[in-house]
């Protein structure tokens, strides 16, 4: 199974649907927000959250973000050298506990590297949705992926994996 994407495979205009979605439950979207000490009663609060234009929990939007990155690697980044830059984030509409989350990218322009030869820029934009198809989240960025030379000159498709001995 492919992980990641040489420079030299990725066109513009490819768009790559990430598989599988995720369903974020309660405990996801509680978990994160402890971890980054995100504590918002919108996220952890019921009886806040009823209170609100929801009425009821929305899932911490960097956890959205992060579930899109994070799905996006095997297709855009499992190959990458470094991201870059996150150009812009939207939160277009609010996920809700049991929400699936699905997301799709695709690639807006590619550019070798004009200093190093192995090398060159991917620009990409993620966008995420829910089970009924409604955009929830779209981010843009770009990653600094390796071409296939490089990627042969530091161990091929799977580096540094151990051969089995008897």
């Amino acid at each position: 199974m492919q992980f990641g994407r040489y420079l030299e495979e990725f066109e513009v205009g490819a768009v790559y649907r990430h598989w599988p979605g995720k369903t974020v439950t309660e405990y996801d979207d509680h978990l994160f927000c402890l971890l980054t000490m995100n504590h918002h009663p919108q996220h952890l609060d019921v009886h806040y959250a009823e209170g609100t234009q929801f009425a009821r929990n929305i899932v911490v939007g960097n956890y959205v973000y992060s579930l899109l990155l994070g799905m996006s690697v095997p297709d855009v980044s499992g190959k990458a050298i470094a991201n870059l830059e996150i150009e812009s984030l939207r939160h277009v509409k609010p996920t809700f506990h049991g929400d699936t989350i699905y997301g799709e990218t695709e690639v807006l322009a590619v550019t070798p590297s004009r200093s190093k030869d192995d090398r060159g820029v991917v620009y990409v934009e993620t966008r995420g949705y829910n089970q009924d198809g409604l955009v929830v989240c779209i981010f843009r960025r770009k990653v600094l992926v390796a071409t296939r030379a490089y990627g042969e000159r530091h161990g091929g498709e799977q580096p540094r994996r151990p051969v089995p001995t008897t």
